[in-house]
């Protein structure tokens, strides 16, 4: 699959070499990685590139991402967190920092792969290279998923979620304190132009997003918000919050303000944010009906502990505790 990267005038800001961009234009793949595929001349351009400069502005570059080959998902022994199974579909509580499904970036010590390692039969269910998989949630983001374990679940769970007949709330914490409270927040959300890497509402063409926000406490300089989805797109809070209201997810790499943040950080949160490179955004709720039993099924779970480490800090900056 072909994709491609325009260098704009901020990157010139950001980066001072090509390693240093398409590292953070790929995080799902490693810097020695790109350098393999650089050797192997799967980036293209128009200009002669060297991994040791920025290219000019506006020069384009193609990646000729390598296809996935099937022998590659093998079963792995990988801890879950599973809160719920039965014949047809397994409940896991999915940490930060785990990819769902392999890719080019990353082959294997993905959720497929352990989930195949706990559900020996799921081969065939679905798609071949995400077999079971019916949503996902990004890598940084933790929380609920469901997988499917039969193809009869799998086509119910895809209906519900194609009817938007599934309740999912999330959490995150946000830059910014004056968001309007009960929120609905509703654009096109499309494939960038110059990033294709992010989404954007900044299109004419697009699929319909739809988001609900509650404000559950605000701070000084950020807030802590509840966000109930009505749709599901592909990182479709991570825009809403960035694009609609100018209110990013703390440390979001791709959609986040970090010179900002960090110039609001309190030392202790300062701190705590240096071992953590993922958004504060978790996925806390997933309820639904069971498409094969009928059951009504729901599930919540807190925010992982440096999640909880991070409310704390800014509840008690706001009390005057720290």
């Amino acid at each position: 699959m072909r994709k491609s990267f325009i260098i704009s005038p901020d990157d010139h800001i950001s980066h001072k070499r090509l390693d240093t961009y398409l590292s953070q234009a790929l995080p799902s793949i490693s810097r020695s990685l790109i350098k393999k595929h650089f050797e192997q001349g799967l980036f293209t351009s128009s200009q002669e590139l060297s991994l040791k400069r920025l290219p000019e502005v506006n020069c384009e570059i193609f990646f000729d991402e390598p296809e996935l080959k099937l022998t590659q998902i093998i079963p792995q022994n990988i801890p879950l967190h599973i809160l719920h199974e039965d014949d047809d579909l397994i409940i896991i509580n999915k940490q930060a920092g785990l990819v769902v499904h392999p890719a080019p970036g990353n082959p294997d010590r993905t959720l497929v792969n352990a989930i195949l390692y706990h559900c020996p039969n799921l081969s065939g269910i679905g798609n071949e290279k995400r077999p079971g998989i019916v949503h996902r949630l990004d890598k940084g983001t933790s929380g609920i998923m469901v997988v499917a374990k039969s193809q009869k679940c799998h086509e119910g769970l895809v209906n519900l979620f194609s009817s938007h007949d599934i309740d999912r709330v999330y959490e995150a914490v946000v830059l910014g304190s004056k968001i309007e409270n009960k929120n609905r927040l509703e654009s096109l959300i499309g494939r960038s132009s110059s990033n294709r890497l992010k989404m954007t509402t900044k299109v004419k063409h697009g699929k319909s997003a739809v988001t609900h926000l509650e404000v559950k406490h605000v701070f000084k300089y950020f807030s802590h918000l509840e966000l109930k989805l009505e749709t599901g797109r592909t990182h479709q809070i991570r825009v809403h919050l960035s694009e609609l209201l100018n209110s990013p997810i703390v440390n979001d790499p791709l959609y986040g303000k970090k010179k900002e943040e960090i110039y609001r950080y309190s030392s202790g949160l300062k701190n705590l944010m240096k071992e953590y490179e993922y958004p504060l955004l978790h996925a806390k709720v997933l309820g639904f009906t069971h498409p094969i039993s009928k059951e009504k099924l729901y599930f919540e779970q807190q925010a992982p502990t440096i999640f909880q480490k991070a409310l704390t800090i800014l509840h008690n900056q706001e009390l005057g505790l720290i």
